[in-house]
């Protein structure tokens, strides 16, 4: 263990479970394992730094009476584009019912119809009405304010806020604890926290691109740290772009929610024509990866992109979608009369580390659930509002695991929770970064090629030398595995797409299973082949 860093006495007698992340996953599977003791670190205020709170859309699950958990699956599989595992998606398909009802019981105010029956929108993608939502647009607000209040209740978990977890602690074969440094990565000082087991929900990787709709804290570090302690990798090729990301220059980009679309807002170019018809039958209702080329293709060509809800939603947009209508408002637009700017940010990574049906990885001691993992159930695209399900439903199942493969605790009471703080220094870009975030969209991003993809894995190495701070390490291996996957997939499929290959080939129709290791074999072979 570096010297700089500390173990507290007080905590080794403890049976301890610790939890990387203060999302959607981690609170769910730190309530689902109480009464044990677990404690929670969070980069940020439990709910800030989360994508989860920030969803718009909600949760899918065949809940109305003429939807079925097959008609579910089979929309899943269909926008995964062939490499979905099916038995991992229709077991999560199948516990949706129960979670939504989890849910409930923790008071998440999900939308009611006059009969008090839950109100279920549809968007795009599926073939039925499945989506639960709270207020139109502030389904993953409400339900993380929920979660949030719940686990504040709970004397059993403990929450350390600002804590960046930079490094996975291994003792031979198992993973043994973490190592984290507090003041939100800023402090001098790193804590050792060892742990029975360690659950990793620490997000996604929307910051390693230029445009992203996910909060600062989303920037692979949990997938990046996983690999650097061997964890197998699966799908990083895979990035999910949202096609309607607010076009106004925020960093962050706020999201225009699929549910407009599913509503009937239509996407217009500059000259008020509707291009998304000529591209895909379904039109704007078409796959997220088919919309977001669609919308990239008018931003490129400098006809621009607009999502017109003017006769879809009109009047009735302040209290339908609010936190879009902020938005808007908050730029100048008034989406009520004016068309939408819109841009494809990316949204959602489908690739990560891969895990079993019980939420397992490669590495004993260590487990993943959310965005940081790739279970198989989206395969190469992601359906809209899976993500949330996918999320409870495997939290749910580590939790259960854990509580079936480790002895009761010694003391299941942490008192109150400690380490919380309202002032706490944000994570800050820095020209390193921004150079990486550039290149990923450049190279990376929504049309990719061979040699662009092979210019980006270059350049990731040189940055990778040049720069030696661990949590920029983390941050940079995990761009290092999706430039590799994208590189080595020689064909388009769902959320990756070569314009050198832009065909779906039989021979990939696979998923894919990738090493740090591995990844930095590429990177040496390519080295050779530009050095001869």
């Amino acid at each position: 263990m570096p010297s700089e860093s500390f173990r507290p006495q007080s905590w080794n007698a403890i049976d301890d479970i610790v939890i990387v992340g203060g999302g959607l996953a981690g609170l769910f599977c730190a309530l689902k394992l109480s009464p044990r003791p677990v404690t929670i670190l969070a980069a940020a205020p439990i709910g800030q730094g989360a994508s989860s709170a920030w969803a718009q859309g909600g949760i899918a699950a065949a809940m109305s009476p003429g939807d079925t958990f097959d008609k579910h699956v089979a929309d899943t599989l269909e926008a995964g584009a062939g490499i979905v595992d099916e038995k991992m998606a229709r077991s999560m398909v199948a516990e949706g019912p129960a979670r939504i009802a989890d849910l409930l019981e923790y008071g998440v105010p999900f939308d009611r119809d006059l009969e008090g029956k839950l109100l279920l929108s549809r968007e795009a993608a599926h073939s039925e009405r499945r989506i639960v939502r709270v207020r139109g647009d502030m389904a993953g607000k409400a339900i993380m304010e929920a979660l949030i209040a719940a686990v504040r209740n709970t004397p059993s978990i403990r929450v350390l806020e600002g804590y960046v977890v930079e490094e996975l602690v291994r003792e031979g074969r198992f993973v043994s604890g973490v190592v984290a440094r507090p003041d939100a990565g800023q402090s001098k000082k790193r804590v050792h926290f060892p742990a029975r087991a360690v659950v990793l929900c620490s997000g996604g990787v929307g910051h390693l691109y230029a445009v992203t709709t996910n909060p600062w804290e989303a920037c692979g570090q949990g997938m990046g740290m996983a690999a650097r302690a061997g964890a197998i990798i699966a799908d990083p090729e895979f990035v999910q772009f949202h096609p309607t990301a607010i076009d106004i220059g925020r960093d962050p980009a706020p999201l225009a929610t699929e549910a407009l679309r599913g509503d009937g807002a239509h996407l217009v170019n500059a000259a008020g024509h509707r291009f998304m018809p000529d591209i895909h039958p379904d039109g704007e209702l078409a796959p997220r990866d088919i919309v977001s080329r669609g919308v990239f293709a008018e931003v490129q060509a400098g006809r621009g992109a607009f999502l017109d809800c003017t006769r879809a939603v009109g009047k009735h947009f302040p209290e339908m979608f609010p936190t879009v209508y902020a938005s808007c408002m908050a730029a100048g637009i008034d989406p009520v009369t004016q068309p939408i700017p819109v841009v494809p940010a990316v949204h959602y990574h489908m690739g990560g580390v891969l895990t079993d049906a019980e939420g397992r990885t490669s590495i004993d001691g260590l487990w993943a659930a959310g965005e940081v993992t790739s279970t198989g159930v989206h395969g190469a695209n992601r359906l809209a509002s899976n993500s949330l399900l996918e999320a409870v439903v495997f939290a749910g199942r580590i939790a259960d695991n854990i509580k079936g493969m480790l002895p009761e605790p010694k003391t299941g009471d942490w008192g109150q929770n400690a380490g919380e703080s309202d002032d706490l220094v944000t994570l800050e870009d820095s020209p390193a970064l921004t150079r990486l975030r550039r290149l990923m969209s450049a190279h990376a991003g929504v049309i990719r090629s061979r040699e662009g993809l092979a210019e980006a894995i270059g350049m990731i190495a040189t940055l990778e030398r040049e720069n030696t701070r661990m949590r920029f390490h983390n941050i940079v291996t995990t761009a290092k595995l999706i430039a590799a996957g994208a590189y080595l997939r020689e064909e388009s499929r769902g959320g990756h797409f070569r314009a050198d290959f832009p065909e779906q080939r039989a021979t990939w129709r696979h998923r894919t299973y990738m090493t740090l290791e591995d990844a930095d074999r590429l990177v040496a072979e390519l080295s050779e082949t530009k050095a001869a």
